[in-house]
């Protein structure tokens, strides 16, 4: 078991969360990833870690085939630059690698912006490292992160 899953674990437990973490092949897409977990794209959250301009970050859970909008989330957050950073920033930031990631054991406890749509459903998301996915109740993961939730994305 990758040493990010005891990370995940004991994150997850300490906040009182249930997670389950499943091994899946690797995946080039997020549509290949829901095939093979079974499930419809919108069922995965993609967690993007988003760069403020004062150099701290914020996490953004996006469904599949929904991006960011950047002024739905400037507007959220209130600020008025936010940008997505490097491989090595995001890295650098959570302690994950990108594909990865999930706020759950992030080395830092960044603020978590929730897509409303993703409210009163079981969720896959990165786990921590490849070739596995994280399965949680959004609404559990919402309120152990005090997560604010918000209309953030638009369709791809």
């Amino acid at each position: 078991m990758p040493e990010a899953h005891s990370r995940v674990r004991e994150a997850a437990a300490a906040r009182g969360l249930e997670i389950e973490i499943r091994e899946r092949p690797a995946a080039n897409s997020l549509a290949e990833a829901a095939t093979l977990l079974g499930i419809p794209p919108s069922g995965i959250v993609k967690t993007l870690v988003v760069k403020r301009s004062d150099g701290t970050f914020l996490f953004a859970l996006v469904p599949g085939g929904r991006a960011i909008s950047w002024p739905k989330l400037r507007a959220v957050v209130g600020v008025n630059k936010l940008r997505l950073p490097e491989a090595d920033l995001a890295l650098e930031a959570t302690g994950y690698e990108r594909g990865t990631i999930t706020p759950i054991g992030s080395t830092t406890d960044w603020p978590v912006f929730a897509d409303e749509t993703i409210v009163g459903h079981r969720v896959a998301m990165g786990a921590g490292a490849h070739g596995y996915s994280l399965f949680v109740d959004a609404d559990e993961l919402i309120s152990a992160y005090g997560a604010t939730v918000a209309d953030i994305t638009v369709p791809e």
